[in-house]
């Protein structure tokens, strides 16, 4: 890997990118249960499906990088289960309501946040090689 930890020491270890990715997905799905009267002020007004992709982006960039050999297929499908369980859950709650419109916000997300990563990456690549 590739990702380098504090000044260049090395690279950061999948088990830090582990912690992130679960300290990640416990807040997003605490927030997305949460009554919303209960929850923080907003400090700008951001629509809520931005707010569901920007979320499922950093958990697909954070998974990515938490989970370095697994099957594509398995971790985007796995967030997209956690997405539709966060939307039944709220269903379910009685002061949240469940939305497929939401569940497909969180789906762009992790597009976005899986395909920001691979050009990022190449981006890099490509500049470590043409410094060296």
């Amino acid at each position: 890997m590739t990702t380098m930890g504090r000044g260049g020491a090395g690279p950061v270890r999948p088990t830090v990118w582990r912690g992130l990715f679960l300290l990640w997905a416990g807040g997003v799905t605490v927030l997305s249960l949460t009554p919303v009267q209960h929850l923080p002020p907003q400090v700008f007004d951001v629509w809520d499906k931005a707010q569901h992709a920007l979320a499922f982006a950093a958990l697909a960039v954070l998974a990515r990088l938490a989970w370095p050999q697994a099957h594509t297929a398995k971790v985007v499908l796995a967030l997209l289960a956690h997405g539709a369980a966060i939307e039944v859950a709220q269903a379910a709650t009685g002061w949240r309501h469940g939305d497929v419109a939401d569940w497909i916000a969180d789906a762009v997300g992790v597009a976005l946040g899986w395909v920001g990563l691979t050009v990022a990456r190449g981006l890099s690549a490509t500049w470590r090689a043409t410094r060296g």
